[in-house]
């Protein structure tokens, strides 16, 4: 390995320490106690060094929000060789509610807290990620409904209902608020798929899914 791969090499293992560092105070402390000195006291640098790799933290969380799109991407990655798409449907649901369980940390900045956002809106940029995977449950609402799957209706409200009825379930769970319903926690999960099969099978007026 030549100077300038190794050079590159330690460049991408402190960027990956900087975000490791940021996601642990994110997740015992709360965003707004977490500073560039915080993170650089954890990773042994000085908080210059840091800057050399973000403007601040907001761009710190913004590129965690974005690892946490792509672990979901690749959860979904098989979705498209699911034919039926009530069946895909399905599948999408039950994705989305693992990914938020297994990672409510992930799932916090890519859906509930606000500084993500306003760091995109400060860049002039579009929720890309976050606008695909919502393009991607309408897309297969419009197909259900196309083949006869589910009842004629506004894509934008069928999708605001889907998504808002797991993202639901998801912050109920990962806030220990879903456990006052449902006390045994290795229940949880069970029951929330089992909302989601209720919920398909509630649209699904062919009989076909």
């Amino acid at each position: 390995m030549g100077i300038a791969e190794r050079k590159e090499k330690q460049k991408l293992e402190i960027r990956k320490q900087i975000l490791e560092a940021s996601m642990k105070l994110f997740v015992e402390e709360g965003f707004s106690n977490v500073s560039i000195r915080r993170i650089a006291d954890i990773i042994e640098y000085s908080p210059t060094t840091i800057y050399l790799y973000f403007k601040d933290k907001d761009e710190i969380f913004y590129n965690l929000h974005e690892m946490g799109f792509q672990k979901l991407q690749e959860m979904n990655k098989n979705l498209d060789d699911i034919h039926n798409p009530l069946l895909r449907l399905h599948k999408m649901g039950e994705n989305y509610i693992q990914f938020g369980i297994e990672n409510p940390e992930f799932y916090d900045l890519m859906f509930i807290q606000p500084e993500p956002m306003d760091k995109l809106t400060e860049m002039g940029c579009q929720w890309e990620n976050g606008n695909a995977a919502l393009t991607r449950l309408r897309d297969t609402l419009i197909e259900c409904m196309e083949k006869g799957y589910i009842a004629k209706a506004d894509p934008t409200v069928l999708s605001l209902s889907v998504w808002s009825m797991v993202h639901g379930l998801v912050s109920l769970a990962t806030r220990q608020r879903l456990e006052k319903l449902v006390p045994q926690k290795e229940n949880v999960l069970p029951m929330i798929r089992q909302s989601v099969t209720w919920l398909i099978n509630t649209l699904d007026i062919s009989g076909k899914g």
